[in-house]
């Protein structure tokens, strides 16, 4: 594979949001031959300009512009070749120029997002590296749950069903997929990160730095707050840890209405998806029924100042998408902003 600044040595880190991605991007930028940085979503626009049928709010007439752009590409020599070729060299110039201030050779984008844009990245990128993290998923949805929404089940489903979204498109790419690529658990990789470590760098092509694994005791090259990513989880260790495996345990255990919430959801998904991820429905609840009859308190998360804020952008988006008068005063400040603001 090519390894120069103008066609970089990619590699993807595929996942849902609350997966353990940050933790695993952590342990590879760590590496002395990759440079990752901050979720830098260069995909994610360029794979909905409309090609695909699949804009549904743009400023422009985007039925319109996507029949336009088929028939286009349609008189190109090569047809769609031609245009996943302009695709990738608009991604190279930029991870290029991302790399050209590293001695690295491998650029890692992680970016969780990207798991619903496999078909395209499979189309654009056939010769990258694919790391596919899953995640139990009472585990990813209780993170996420808690981590964006102060633990309203209800409220995460609504602004985002994650579950539903995330698993088919991920079985969906391990299931048909001819691109190569490695297939982690997060529970085997916090449980064994050594082993399976040494799995990911040699499926990579890089050696196996033991130290990595210990991510954080290495100097970082960044800021660890810029950008997307774990807020809290990834900073309260040193290396991988199984703390928060069973944590969903106690919450569903305490919580009927969250337990049949996540039933309902549960339900909703294909058992051949959640098995290609490496999660059978006939083990999936076990770790529940094991606690069946017992007294379960969970523990409080601590009050910190990003749970202040996710309390109060909740509390405000509620009241903005109930309160006319309200939305509004919103969209006139809006207005009085941009005209300020503008350049």
């Amino acid at each position: 594979m090519n390894t120069s600044k103008d066609n970089p040595k990619l590699l993807f880190i595929i996942s849902s949001p609350r997966s353990g991605s940050t933790m695993l991007e952590r342990m590879l930028e760590s590496h002395s031959e990759i440079q990752g940085g901050p979720e830098p979503h260069i995909l994610t626009p360029l794979a909905h300009l409309g090609v695909w049928n699949n804009v549904d709010k743009a400023p422009f007439d985007h039925i319109l512009a996507a029949e336009s752009q088929k028939l286009f590409i349609s008189k190109l020599p090569n047809g769609e070749a031609d245009y996943w070729e302009a695709c990738r060299a608009y991604c190279d110039v930029l991870y290029g120029q991302f790399m050209s201030g590293s001695d690295k050779t491998v650029c890692l984008d992680k970016t969780p997002a990207y798991g619903l844009i496999l078909p395209f990245m499979e189309k654009v990128f056939p010769d990258a590296k694919y790391v596919v993290l899953t995640r139990h998923p009472l585990a990813t949805f209780s993170s996420f749950a808690n981590s964006f929404f102060d633990g309203n089940y209800e409220t995460a489903q609504k602004y985002n069903p994650l579950l539903n979204r995330y698993v088919p498109a991920m079985a969906a790419f391990l299931r048909n997929t001819e691109v190569p690529h490695i297939h982690v658990r997060y529970e085997d990789l916090v449980s064994d990160p050594e082993t399976w470590m040494q799995k990911i760098y040699e499926y990579i092509g890089v050696e196996y730095e033991a130290d990595t694994v210990n991510y954080g005791e290495k100097k970082q090259e960044r800021d660890s707050s810029e950008g997307l990513g774990d807020p809290i989880g990834v900073q309260q260790h040193s290396r991988p840890s199984t703390a928060s495996l069973h944590k969903w345990v106690d919450e569903l255990g305490s919580d009927a209405n969250k337990l049949n919430l996540m039933r309902d959801i549960i339900t909703q998904l294909d058992p051949a998806d959640l098995e290609i991820l490496g999660y059978s429905v006939d083990t999936l609840w076990q770790p529940l029924e094991e606690v069946s009859g017992k007294t379960i308190k969970p523990k409080q998360p601590k009050f910190t100042r990003y749970r202040l804020q996710r309390k109060v952008i909740i509390r405000l988006r509620s009241m903005a998408q109930s309160n006319n008068f309200l939305r509004k005063l919103l969209r006139k400040i809006r207005l009085v902003t941009d005209v300020l603001l503008r350049d």
